[in-house]
């Protein structure tokens, strides 16, 4: 079935709002309960990319929470939170865990409008030791009641809408694009709008086809793949 004009002109509105300097690193969040309302709230705000460490030998499942956010957030998976930190800082993000301690600050009064990266570990245990040691500025949100924390999915969406809302009071919120790199921006949409090609071209080591204004594909493509766009 044929892309339709409005449903590319969707996915270019969205991908136009996206933010490829806010993202989330999980620490062995494993519910996927948890996982799948994280990934939707990602998508809510515009993040472009989730980052997750996983007990090993556990498989990453979602459930109908995530309402197929799973498919437009990609969620890339680190051996381990040291690695996982390394490669984020190196991309320059300032990454801030949560963490109960004597150096974890509100998070109302951080400065969330540059390249961020929130690290939350699982309800039972939060980060571990060795993560901890690692982010840049340990936060709290504070509660008012008996229960000290918040569920891992409601934390996240917390921190991620305030991280939204300081971006939009101070004129940072993209809408043509600019929250993407220019250099994925053509391939980002071609695999939202195209999922089955785009995996094809991968598989044989191919270029993504370019794309006309209506986004319809441009060039030739074998006929059992045409029945599938």
């Amino acid at each position: 079935m044929p892309l339709l004009p409005r449903r590319y002109e969707r996915l270019k509105a969205v991908l136009n709002r996206r933010m490829a300097d806010l993202t989330v690193l999980l620490e062995h969040v494993e519910k996927p309960h948890n996982l799948s309302a994280i990934l939707r709230s990602c998508d809510a705000v515009g993040v472009l990319e989730a980052h997750v460490v996983s007990l090993k030998g556990r498989e990453r499942t979602f459930n109908s929470t995530a309402q197929g956010s799973q498919k437009w957030v990609p969620l890339h998976g680190h051996a381990s939170g040291a690695e996982a930190i390394q490669a984020l800082k190196t991309q320059g993000f300032k990454l801030y865990g949560t963490h109960l301690s004597a150096a974890a600050v509100d998070y109302r009064s951080c400065d969330f409008t540059g390249p961020t990266a929130f690290v939350l570990g699982a309800e039972k245990w939060g980060l571990s030791e060795a993560t901890t040691e690692l982010v840049d500025q340990a936060i709290v949100i504070p509660m008012q009641g008996m229960v000290q924390s918040l569920n891992v999915s409601v934390a996240t969406a917390t921190l991620l809408f305030e991280a939204l809302r300081q971006r939009q009071a101070a004129g940072l919120l993209p809408n043509q694009g600019q929250g993407v790199p220019a250099e994925r921006y053509d391939d980002l949409l071609f695999e939202w709008a195209y999922p089955d090609v785009a995996r094809w071209c991968r598989d044989q080591g191919k270029a993504y086809p370019a794309l006309d204004a209506e986004g319809t594909i441009k060039g030739d493509l074998p006929r059992t793949l045409k029945l599938r766009c």
